[in-house]
């Protein structure tokens, strides 16, 4: 029985992929930043690891035959994160490493395309998946504007987006570290079709029967939002650069990665708002 590490098992395509790779068969190890909850049992192993610091790297990797690499939210030095988990991959000389990148990461020196530079040097067998804005956004990070004042506030115009659930990514991510057919590719992920957020808050109006609208905010009330949810100011300025890009439209590409590996077709918002519906409830 493989053994799989995946790191920010915790977050929205961690736990999402930790629990197809158990339902593959498969055993996990999930990393944590909480040492309170590292805990074994009989496939799951739930392992503390710092990545900010790097303690407990060794033991994470420990038996383990390929992993699914991330940089958590928060960071905006990716590369910094990341080229530590890269190395001990090599070192350990894993099986099949896969790397959540992001849609656009490939377009300049960024830190995330450092990164993804030193895994395809690595001679190790990969995959680098970049995908488009998550639909989970709404029921994580945008919600509370939403659920409280029927409102979704970002500055992003009126530029569509082909979102993608990240429990397609999650699925896509194990079925790269399980099989071969895909070996040593960069994929782009995205949802089939791109929408603007003012049919964004008409599917949620419908679903939730709550009149829900979009408010095109600038730049400057996000940052001040952000730097008031306690965000790192690096990491507000990060969000602030993708969110720009945004909007001049360069979310907007599909791809058909998601049927190519799957053999089915994304989630599609409409689904995705009716299985989370409950997230803007008021009394949620």
């Amino acid at each position: 029985m493989k053994r799989y590490l995946v790191i920010g098992a915790s977050g929205t395509v961690g736990a999402n992929l930790a629990d197809v790779l158990l339902g593959k068969g498969c055993r996990v190890v999930a990393t944590t930043h909480r040492k309170s909850r590292a805990c074994e049992r009989e496939s799951l192993t739930w392992a503390y690891l710092d990545v900010g610091t790097g303690e407990g790297l060794e033991q994470a990797f420990n038996g383990v035959d390929g992993a699914f690499l991330m940089a958590p939210p928060g960071y905006a030095d990716h590369h910094a994160i990341l080229s530590p988990l890269i190395a001990e991959a090599k070192r350990r000389g894993l099986d099949k490493v896969v790397l959540m990148s992001a849609m656009g990461a490939n377009a300049g020196d960024t830190p995330l395309r450092r990164a993804e530079v030193e895994l395809e040097r690595a001679g190790l067998r990969y995959n680098i998946i970049r995908p488009n804005w998550f639909m989970q956004n709404f029921n994580t990070l945008w919600t509370g504007s939403i659920r409280d004042e029927g409102t979704i506030r970002l500055p992003a115009g009126r530029a569509k987006v082909s979102y993608i659930d990240a429990r397609d990514i999650a699925a896509v991510a194990a079925q790269l570290l399980t099989t071969r057919a895909f070996d040593n590719r960069d994929l782009d992920l995205t949802g089939a079709q791109a929408i603007d957020h003012v049919e964004i808050a008409g599917i949620l109006s419908e679903t939730t029967g709550r009149k829900i609208a979009y408010e095109d905010i600038a730049p400057g009330v996000m940052r001040e939002w952000l730097l008031s949810a306690g965000l790192p100011a690096d990491y507000v300025a990060f969000l602030l650069v993708i969110l720009e890009h945004l909007k001049q439209g360069h979310a907007e590409r599909s791809t058909p990665v998601v049927r190519e590996v799957l053999e089915r077709d994304p989630i599609p918002f409409t689904q995705y708002a009716r299985d989370y519906r409950a997230a803007w409830s008021r009394a949620a």
